[in-house]
C-alpha cells in the first residue's frame, strides 16, 4: 500500500489528502441537473466504495461527509476490502442543542472519529462583537468531546478560525474552502493563506478545484504550494479515474516533479502533438 504524506490532528494520524463526498452524494455546485445525475448514478454503496477504495489503497484512508447510513455502508465495504480503518470526519448540522445532541448520537453509531459542526451550524454562531464563538457553539463542541469524538469546526467564514483561536475553543482542526479561483472564499486568497498559516491547529482545505471550475493541475499546484505541512486537502472525485489522477497530481506537487498523467485530448490539439497523428 502506498504511503501518502500524513499529518496528526487531535492525536490521530490523517493523510494530507482526504476523499471528499460532494462529487458522489450529489452536491455538484454546478446545477440541479448535475446533482440529479450524480444521485441517480451513485444509487448503491458499492459504487461509492469503489472510489473510496482507490484513495485508501494510496494511503488516503480518510473520508469527509455529513452523517449518512449510505456512506457508512460504503466505508464498511472499503475497510473489509483493504483491511484497514477509514477515518470518518463527519459534519452534521443542527438548529438547536437538542438537534445537535441527536446528530452527535448518530455520528457515534456510525463510528465517526471526528465530529465537526457544518458551516450552516458554525457560521451562524459567531459572535462578531466579542470576536468569539457563542456559548451554544461552545456547547456543541463540549457535547462532541463528551461523546468520545474529536471536535473541529467546518466553516466558510475565515473569522471562525481567528475567533476560535483567540478564545481557546476546544477545536482540533478547521475546514475551510480554499482555491485559486476564490470560489466560496469570503476574502481574497492571499488573506486566506495568511489565516491558514497563522491557525493554531491544522486546516483541512476543501474545494481545491473550485467544484470543477479549475483544471486539476492548476488547482492542486495552488493549494499544495501555499498551505503548511500540517494542513490537508480534501477533494471529491466522480469516478476511479479522477481519484487516481487527483492522487498522482497531489503527489507530484508535494514531490516537486512532473505528474505522470495523460492529458485530455481534442481534435483541435492534433497539431500540438510532437508525433504526427498522435
Amino acid at each position: 500500500m502506498n504511503k501518502f504524506p500524513r499529518t496528526t490532528v487531535g492525536g490521530v494520524s490523517l493523510p494530507r489528502l482526504i476523499c471528499g463526498s460532494n462529487a458522489m452524494l450529489g452536491y455538484s455546485h454546478i446545477s440541479g441537473a448535475r446533482d440529479k445525475f450524480i444521485r441517480e448514478y451513485y444509487d448503491t454503496p458499492a459504487k461509492l466504495a469503489k472510489v473510496v477504495e482507490v484513495f485508501a489503497k494510496a494511503g488516503c484512508d480518510a473520508f469527509l461527509s455529513g452523517p449518512n447510513d449510505f456512506v457508512r455502508q460504503a466505508l464498511d465495504m472499503v475497510e473489509q476490502k483493504v483491511g484497514k480503518k477509514i477515518t470518518w470526519l463527519s459534519t452534521p448540522t443542527a438548529v438547536t442543542i437538542e438537534d445537535w445532541k441527536k446528530a452527535v448520537e448518530v455520528c457515534v453509531k456510525q463510528k465517526a472519529t471526528f465530529c465537526m459542526p457544518h458551516q450552516g451550524a458554525t457560521d451562524s454562531r459567531l459572535d462578531r462583537i466579542k470576536q468569539c464563538l457563542n456559548p451554544e457553539l461552545t456547547e456543541f463542541l463540549r457535547i462532541v468531546r463528551k461523546a468520545g469524538m474529536i471536535p473541529g469546526l467546518s466553516t466558510h467564514t475565515p473569522e471562525s478560525i481567528v475567533f476560535s483561536d483567540k478564545s481557546g475553543a476546544d477545536v482540533e482542526t478547521y475546514i475551510q474552502p480554499y482555491n485559486a479561483a476564490g470560489f466560496l472564499c469570503q476574502v481574497e486568497t492571499d488573506w486566506l493563506t495568511k489565516i491558514i498559516h497563522e491557525a493554531k491547529k491544522p486546516v483541512l482545505t476543501i474545494k481545491p478545484l473550485a467544484s470543477g471550475k479549475l483544471l486539476p493541475p492548476t488547482g492542486f499546484e495552488f493549494v499544495w504550494g501555499t498551505i503548511r505541512e500540517v494542513d490537508m486537502v480534501c477533494v471529491g472525485a466522480m469516478n476511479v479515474y479522477e481519484a487516481e489522477e487527483d492522487i498522482e497530481l497531489s503527489l507530484a506537487c508535494l514531490e516537486k516533479r512532473k505528474a505522470n498523467i495523460e492529458l485530455q485530448f481534442t481534435r483541435s490539439k492534433k497539431a500540438l502533438m510532437k508525433e504526427k497523428g498522435k
